[in-house]
């Protein structure tokens, strides 16, 4: 069976190694450790961490991921893992569609205050040219 040191871990997905200890403090991840006390990961704990890193980056709450994730040792099939990702995947969707509608509006907002100072600006040099 592969190992990996958490060195490994934090190099390969360009995390520091606290990151790592903390979603082991968190449940999240549980490292075999060697008679020295270093800490070994499976490919499993290496998928989990992948997958913490994924949900982060879509926005989930650390809860949210831990949750999706230990659904998968309590149903095997898989079937409660993907309900509650679906629920959590569209509630997120739907955060992120509101966000890009106010970020929309907001860029109209300031395309058409720099147009209106750009009118400002082009009218003063204009009333310039008369004196």
């Amino acid at each position: 069976m592969n190992y990996y040191t958490i060195s490994q871990l934090a190099q390969e997905f360009d995390i520091s190694t606290r990151t790592i200890r903390y979603y082991e403090e968190r449940g999240m991840i549980a490292p075999m450790r060697t008679e020295t006390g270093q800490r070994l990961y499976t490919k499993k704990d290496r998928a989990v961490l992948k997958l913490i890193l994924r949900g982060k980056r879509f926005g989930f709450s650390l809860e949210e991921i831990h949750e999706m994730i230990s659904l998968f040792d309590k149903d095997r099939t898989g079937r409660k893992q993907l309900e509650r990702t679906i629920e959590y995947g569209e509630k997120k969707l739907k955060e992120v569609s509101e966000r890009i509608e106010d970020l929309m509006q907001l860029k109209q907002e300031m395309e058409a205050i720099l147009e209106d100072f750009k009118q400002r600006l082009k009218e003063l040099g204009e009333s310039d040219e008369h004196f």
